[in-house]
């Protein structure tokens, strides 16, 4: 903690594909990124999926702050640095004929610093994927903390619309302060930015990016772990 009492956060989002893959490939990139709060997405969400998640956290050297199956897929985990005051999963509207989505939101404080999370998993129908950026947007101003960060995969590349009505409010910590690599989709071409983290205005970002040269992250961890490619984010979140 510094001396002004902000506190140095490290926030990974990371779309785990219902650990599908190799989970030890992907316990070793969480670990190697030594997160103090990690967005989850596409949590397990059926069979015994408490137990998959929490196997997951203990591995990665982290514990379970909320979410899973009673967010339809999204969760947070966290490290010990971290007291939390409150969590909460929310269920979405669910509009026939496509996936149930929701966040899973937790009040937690660093120290003398309070910031609001929130993991998501945005709609692949552009219109519904819009209208969650305002359910977002609603949900964080409604956490009643000065100081937030949300991320996820938001199935969209930067300069659609759900894009812009997030950059309205929040910071887009990539465009803020790039650090590492910029695409976190590159199973199929075009390569692209569709996982990304965003802070609130108060909040410094000191860089962000996919933690491609990070020590003990390695590319066929990377490749073996999901399909996706983790975000990472380090943030100096202020007091109060």
């Amino acid at each position: 903690m510094a001396s002004d009492g902000s506190a140095l956060v490290r926030v990974l989002s990371y779309n785990v594909r219902s650990l599908r893959d190799d989970p030890h490939a992907l316990a070793r990139v969480i670990r190697a990124c030594a997160p103090d709060l990690v967005l989850v997405q596409e949590a397990p969400r059926f069979f015994r999926w408490r137990k998959k998640l929490a196997r997951l956290a203990r591995a990665a050297d982290l514990v379970i702050l909320t979410g899973g199956a009673t967010a339809a897929g999204p969760a947070v985990l966290c490290g010990l640095r971290a007291t939390v005051e409150r969590t909460e999963d929310v269920l979405l509207p669910l509009t026939p004929g496509q996936h149930r989505r929701g966040f899973a939101t937790a009040v937690v404080r660093f120290g003398g610093a309070r910031l609001g999370v929130l993991s998501c998993h945005l709609s692949l129908h552009q219109q519904e994927r819009y209208e969650q950026a305002g359910m977002l947007l609603d949900r964080l101003a409604g956490l009643g903390v000065e100081h937030a960060v949300a991320g996820g995969d938001l199935n969209e590349r930067p300069g659609g619309r759900t894009f812009g009505r997030l950059t309205g409010t929040l910071q887009d910590c990539w465009a803020t302060a790039p650090s590492g690599g910029e695409h976190t989709w590159t199973r199929s071409g075009p390569h692209s930015r569709i996982d990304a983290i965003f802070a609130t205005r108060g909040v410094e970002v000191l860089g962000c990016g996919v933690p491609l040269d990070l020590p003990g992250v390695t590319d066929p961890d990377l490749r073996a772990a999901t399909d996706h490619l983790p975000v990472l984010a380090t943030l100096r979140v202020p007091a109060g």
